[in-house]
């Protein structure tokens, strides 16, 4: 991969708080499903059977039993509809992908658990984006420009919508008036 391709890689990567997680490892991850015009997020739980790739395409493939029958299903680490990765447990295993578990029945599916696991619950540090002073202090600068257009905005349509209100008021009592102009 050229340099270019990885410098546009490290941009486009949204996802930094992303959990540390191997092959082996129970997780449950949330996914966004959209029903027609509905937006829901749905738990898979399973374990980690594969991890391929690196930046942008990497993916990772998490097996589970649903009803005696094995589903597997492989996401994009940083696709917007992968809501959340959270890891319950760690698996003690010595290969790369998992793939065998797929010819094991009932019991001998199960991996076993490492005791000892210090990656659950830590935050991959390779992933998160080091920041320099110019980048953080350019950053806070577009979000309090962002926040202060927000501000503007909800104000003027408070405005816009009180001077709706005055009107509407004035149109009624002019109506009222003019009702009772016509009575006498």
């Amino acid at each position: 991969m050229s340099s270019f391709a990885k410098v546009y890689e490290a941009q486009e990567i949204k996802k930094t708080s992303l959990p540390q997680f191997n092959v082996g490892d129970t997780v449950d991850v949330g996914v966004r499903i959209k029903e027609g015009d509905k937006e829901r997020v749905q738990i898979f739980s399973g374990v980690v059977v594969s991890r391929r790739g690196g930046g942008l395409r990497e993916t990772f493939g998490v097996r589970r039993i649903v009803d005696g029958e094995g589903v597997e299903r492989v996401f994009p680490l940083h696709s917007p509809n992968v809501v959340s990765i959270e890891v319950t447990r760690a698996g003690k295993v010595r290969r790369a992908k998992l793939f065998y578990l797929r010819k094991r029945l009932g019991k001998q599916q199960r991996v076993e658990e490492k005791l000892n696991a210090e990656h659950i619950g830590k935050v991959d540090e390779s992933r998160v984006k080091k920041l320099t002073a110019e980048e953080a202090a350019e950053a806070a600068k577009v979000e309090a420009e962002a926040k202060a257009k927000q501000a503007a905005a909800s104000r003027a349509k408070r405005e816009a919508k009180a001077k709706a209100k005055a009107e509407a008021e004035a149109k009624a009592k002019a109506k009222g008036v003019a009702a009772g102009d016509a009575k006498k």
